[in-house]
C-alpha cells in the first residue's frame, strides 16, 4: 500500500487534523526509529522516501516536524481520537 503524500511540515494545530489521521504510521515510525536512536538521515529515507545528502534541508526539516508532530500526539493528539472511538 502505497503511503499518502506527506508535506514538508505537519500542519500547526491544536487539534487533531485529517493530515494527522492520514500520517499516523509515518508519526508512530518516526518515533520508533527516534526512540531506537536510529539516524535521522536514515530515518527519513525510510519513512519519507527523501534523500538527505540530495536535500538535506528539506529532508531534516520533513523528519524534525514530524518527528514533533507525532510527540505531540503522544501526549495530547490521542485524547482526541479517544473521544471519537467513544461516539
Amino acid at each position: 500500500m502505497k503511503q499518502p503524500p506527506f508535506l514538508d511540515q505537519p500542519p500547526e494545530s491544536s487539534e487533531l487534523t485529517d493530515y494527522d489521521r492520514a500520517h499516523m504510521k509515518e508519526y508512530m515510525r518516526v518515533l520508533d526509529a527516534s526512540a531506537d536512536g536510529a539516524d535521522w538521515r536514515e530515518a527519513v529515507a525510510v519513512i519519507f522516501g527523501l534523500d538527505a545528502e540530495a536535500e538535506p534541508d528539506r529532508a531534516r526539516r520533513v523528519h524534525d516536524t514530524h518527528l514533533a508532530r507525532a510527540r505531540w500526539m503522544t501526549e495530547h493528539g490521542y485524547r482526541q481520537l479517544l473521544r471519537e472511538g467513544r461516539k
